[in-house]
């Protein structure tokens, strides 16, 4: 999948990859001036606030530094059969935002589709799962204090000014679970500066930081956070211990009262054993499983009678893994294994491009029934019907005249 979101990030922060993702601190500018506002801008983000029913903490707002009590910002709306459902309080919201604020949603991918389709360019370009948290700051509002993620962060400025304070670790690869508490900054500080529309910032896990409107005045800051949640060697250590149950000697009952010989012949096995399990299944496998078997995002299925299967657009959280041997080919992908015959191979490349496909256009260009391959594709979750609203996450964002031509 070419994504223009993913190539202005290479652009902007000098990378040739995503293997840079956790080095170091980075900051550049897009080359684009078009793209914040293309990927969200603050009325459509009040847009997609207003139509959904929310609550805390997927949607915050905090004024004085300080988190405010839902009932200043949310209310419920009774239906005439009484049911009553939460949403924002737009009036509210409104003043709120006058006086100056920060409003906050997580997860803006769940709901947009520009911001779904920009993080699923993310994890397939990366390899890690991503979600998008966005930030309206009002005013001289005072942002969150001096703190540290625990993955990986892209911060994109798409409208207004804001100023950021960057600082190092205090100790290394920090974990949400951890040993050892993570909470004296450093000293030092890496850069300070504004953020202004088109600029990118790349934040390491561990790196503390702090935003703030307090210095601007009048006006207002609205950025996006991408997180990128990588996994480590306890993640693999957890796996592994989840593949010990496939073996009967790790599911039997510790030896608690049995003589010491006992005891320590059980001990020796046990260990043995666990070291030829991380033998046998290196972290390489690790990643590779997690991406093959994770299933897929929520989509809208293809409902036949609701009329045919123009359009589709592969939707895994990682790229489809693809494996041709002798006369068959075989995918693997939101937790499915299928295979084809190698005939198939070039139609199977485009529909699982992350491209949207024309299944006519496909069809012609392949001289394959791309039809019937959508339609086991889809019944499988690993494409989609592209819908004129999942469209719109890929409407000059993502292109490929081949792919996407009218027959």
């Amino acid at each position: 999948m070419e994504h223009r979101f993913v190539q202005e990030i290479e652009r902007a922060l000098n990378w040739s990859g995503p293997f840079m993702l956790g080095k170091e601190f980075a900051h550049g500018s897009m080359t684009d001036p078009a793209l914040p506002s293309r990927l969200l801008t603050p009325y459509k983000l009040l847009d997609l606030i207003m139509r959904r029913s929310l609550a805390t903490p997927q949607f915050r707002c905090f004024q004085a530094g300080e988190e405010l009590h839902p009932s200043r910002f949310l209310s419920d709306t009774v239906s005439r059969r009484g049911q009553s459902v939460r949403v924002p309080d737009m009036s509210r919201l409104g003043r709120l935002l006058e006086e100056g604020c920060t409003l906050v949603l997580d997860e803006a991918n769940f709901f947009d589709p520009t911001m779904e389709v920009s993080c699923r360019a993310l994890q397939w370009w990366s390899h890690e799962l991503v979600q998008v948290n966005t930030y309206l700051t009002t005013q001289n509002a005072a942002g969150f204090s001096l703190h540290w993620d625990d993955h990986d962060v892209v911060i994109v400025q798409l409208s207004g000014e804001k100023s950021w304070e960057i600082r190092g670790t205090s100790r290394p690869a920090p974990m949400y679970r951890d040993a050892e508490s993570n909470n004296e900054p450093p000293e030092d500080v890496l850069w300070t500066g504004t953020m202004s529309p088109g600029d990118i910032m790349h934040i390491p896990r561990g790196y503390w930081h702090q935003a703030t409107r307090t210095d601007r005045g009048d006006g207002y800051s609205l950025h996006a956070t991408f997180g990128f949640v990588k996994r480590a060697g306890a993640n693999w250590i957890a796996w592994l211990a989840d593949r010990s149950r496939e073996h009967e000697l790790f599911r039997l009952d510790l030896e608690r009262w049995a003589t010491r010989k006992s005891a320590e012949t059980q001990q020796e096995t046990l260990v043995h054993a666990a070291a030829e399990l991380l033998k046998a299944h290196p972290p390489a496998e690790f990643l590779s499983t997690r991406e093959k078997q994770r299933p897929a995002p929520r989509h809208i299925p293809h409902i036949p009678i609701f009329g045919d299967l123009n359009e589709v657009v592969c939707v895994t959280e990682f790229p489809p893994h693809i494996e041709q041997e002798g006369d068959f080919i075989t995918v693997q992908g939101a937790g499915k294994k299928i295979t084809f015959t190698t005939k198939a191979a070039p139609a199977l490349r485009m529909l699982l491009s992350g491209t949207p496909v024309n299944v006519a256009a496909a069809a012609e260009y392949t001289d394959i029934d791309a039809a019937q391959l959508a339609d086991v594709l889809t019944k499988e979750g690993l494409c989609a019907q592209l819908t004129p609203e999942l469209s719109l996450g890929y409407t000059d964002l993502v292109t490929n005249e081949i792919f996407s031509k009218a027959p």
